[in-house]
């Protein structure tokens, strides 16, 4: 990798002013094919994000010490799931 560039760093690599000031003219309407059936037969619709969850967790407010969030905190990501197995185990 060039370091020199963020590896989060995406370039599209096109002239974006070049295409937002192309004007569609009619001829290039002719290039494009007819949407028929079986194109729309084999079209798959990808929502995205998270599968939906067997056994969803719910929300709830909790008003805990300061102080137990920090030593909770401390111990790292994932310090959420970690307090929520440890209450888990109390029940």
């Amino acid at each position: 990798m060039n370091a020199k560039k963020s590896a989060s760093r995406r370039s599209s690599k096109s002239d974006l002013a070049r295409v937002d000031a192309h004007v569609v003219k009619a001829k290039e309407y002719e290039e494009l094919p007819e949407l028929t059936g079986a194109m729309l037969a084999r079209a798959k619709i990808n929502k995205g994000g998270r599968p939906v969850s067997a056994n969803p967790r719910k929300l709830i407010s909790l008003r805990l010490p300061p102080d137990v969030i920090d030593r909770w905190k401390a111990t790292g990501p994932g310090w959420q799931t970690r307090m929520a197995e440890r209450l888990s185990k109390v029940g």
